[in-house]
């Protein structure tokens, strides 16, 4: 299930879900969206964060998206305001 296609569609459904809302999908979101079982989801999204991508992992322990490049899923400094409409932030 890990192939380098469904990656690239999880990191795919990551940053649009991030850039649409401010807010990382949780896995069993990226399930639906994919079509896929919880469990796969969850597995895939741990191998994505294990493949390397620079500026993206995990809050420590968990299955939740902490970063992913350039966003943070958690507050920062660093407020991002397109339009005068902030809702995202950076690492």
């Amino acid at each position: 299930m890990n192939s380098p296609n469904l990656l690239d569609k999880i990191y795919h459904v990551i940053i649009k879900r991030l850039v649409g809302t401010g807010q990382a999908p949780h896995y069993t979101e990226i399930a639906r969206e994919l079509g896929s079982s919880v469990e796969e989801a969850r597995k895939a999204l741990h191998n994505l964060m294990a493949a390397g991508v620079p500026g993206t992992w995990l809050f420590p322990d968990t299955d939740y998206i902490s970063s992913f490049a350039p966003f943070s899923n958690l507050p920062t400094q660093y407020r991002i305001t397109i339009e005068g409409e902030q809702k995202w932030f950076g690492q």
